[in-house]
């Protein structure tokens, strides 16, 4: 699948990650803990997506603002992670940014600082 292929690129060129099923879909984490991106293949509704940590404020503003880009993601969604669209026209460039962002948020600071 293209859009898979292009979001594991992106997360695994980053530092000290790994990739392993998580829930029954690929998943990304820091070091083998800390997860920072979950592919969502139709998992819980009709959307093929990814799922990771957003900074304070930014789902709400994204969901709010493009709703036919981002969603809160069932079960983290409350938590302020954000919900990205892979079935719409994909800007990769800021896919790449949504996921470094992901990667700095959830990785220890020597780690993040490499990004």
């Amino acid at each position: 699948m293209e859009q898979l292929d292009a979001l594991r690129k992106l997360c695994l060129a980053l530092p000290e990650t790994t990739e392993r099923l998580s829930h029954g879909e690929p998943t990304w984490f820091v070091r083998g803990k800390k997860t920072f991106v979950m592919f969502a293949d139709h998992h819980h509704d009709d959307l093929l997506a990814f799922w990771c940590p957003a900074p304070p404020g930014v789902q709400e503003e994204l969901v709010r603002t493009e709703p036919e880009r981002f969603f809160r993601p069932p079960y983290v969604g409350h938590r302020g992670w954000l919900g990205v669209r892979l079935d719409v026209d994909v800007d990769w460039p800021e896919i790449d940014r949504i996921v470094r962002e992901a990667y700095r948020l959830v990785a220890p600071k020597t780690l993040a600082a490499r990004v």
